[in-house]
This record gives C-alpha cells, structure tokens and sequence, in this order.
C-alpha cells in the first residue's frame, strides 16, 4: 500500500481569485441556493448535521453566506468567515439582521480569539488548503467538548480531479474525533441541483 501524506492531500490545487468569483457565485444552485427545492434540500441536511438546540457555529470559507443563513434560520449563532472582501460583503448583506457575524480572514487560521464553538461548518474549503490536516487539528482547538466537525467535500474531475476523498479524510479525522461518519451526497441531485457523477459527501465527526 502506497503511504499517503494526508497534510499534502491538496497539492496542486489551483489559486482562485474569489473576489472576481463573488459577483457570480450565487449564480451556482447550491452556492446561492435561490431554487425553493435546492434550498430546502440544503436546509434538510443541515437540520440533521447540525445540534437541534441553539448553538455557536463556526462557518469557514462561508462564500456568500448561504449555509450561514439557513444555520442562523434554525436559531443558531453563527460566525463566518472568509478570505474575500467581496464574498464577506455579500454575506453581511444576506445576514443582516440575524444573530450572525461574518470576519475577514484565514479559514485556515481563523481569526476568532479565544472564542469556542459546537460546530465547525466548513463546505468546499479542505480541499484548496496547502495543509488540510495541520487545518483540522487547528480546528479542533476551536471546539468545545463534544462539539463537532460539519465538513461537506468531494472530489470534482476526471482527467485532473482535485480533492479530498472521503477515506482520506476520515483518515485525517481519526485522531481528532471518537465518532466519525460519512454521508454520501452524490447521489442526491437535489444538493446540487443538477446529477452529478464526481464523489461528494458530508463528514459529521463528534469530538
């Protein structure tokens, strides 16, 4: 069996300038999430990840908010964080009002003090990291005691794919974690609104 180096799983993952990404992000039915179906689809699997009483959640990489609103919609307090001005501007647009807080910052490094949280909420992020395994751990320092990991990713392509398998990650997860689970999201085209083929899913891990 060839030996992985889990930290590096992300190698050659290509640079994206997401402020020019922001204007059009939303445009992705499970990014802006405005198809009612899409939508509630979303808001299904994050009634089931997420604690069933009001918690702190940490949303990183939050894009546009989108997750964090559905998150602030079920009563829970929600900081998110992202590396783009432009994204960061459209989710305090889409949060205002709400018991949110969208920071400016590493998702990698997020820049929340000593603050703790019961979730760490975390979409499509572990994949563009240089070192998603050294992310995790730093991560984990955030979460109180019998917190937990929402981590929803994949790996997208056939002739380069990029991303974190699910063994790969559960691997990664292992010594973080007494409780880790893997969902498959592939085949639920609702997720995503369309069908797709490439490997998606979501790891709920308890900490």
């Amino acid at each position: 069996m060839t030996n992985v180096n889990h930290d590096t799983v992300a190698a050659g993952a290509p640079e994206v300038d997401w402020d020019a990404e922001a204007t059009a992000f939303d445009d992705e039915p499970d990014h802006g999430l405005r198809d009612p179906e899409v939508r509630a689809a979303w808001a299904g699997r994050l009634r089931d990840w997420l604690p069933g009483h009001p918690a702190d959640v940490l949303d990183l990489g939050c894009g546009t908010g989108s997750l964090s609103l559905l998150a602030a919609e079920r009563g829970h307090r929600v900081t998110g964080v992202d590396s783009s001005p432009e994204m960061v501007g459209r989710a305090r647009a889409k949060l205002a009002g709400r018991d949110a807080v969208v920071l400016l910052g590493d998702a990698a490094a997020p820049p929340v003090g000593e603050q703790r949280f019961d979730v760490v909420l975390v979409r499509h992020v572990l994949w563009a990291l240089p070192e998603p395994g050294r992310a995790l751990r730093r991560w984990r320092d955030l979460l109180r005691p019998s917190g937990r990991f929402v981590l929803v990713e994949g790996v997208w392509g056939t002739v380069h794919p990029v991303g974190v398998p699910a063994a790969r990650l559960a691997g990664l997860l292992a010594p973080l974690s007494a409780d880790v689970r893997v969902e498959r999201l592939s085949d639920d085209s609702l997720l995503w609104g369309k069908v797709v083929e490439d490997e998606r899913y979501a790891v709920v891990a308890t900490v």
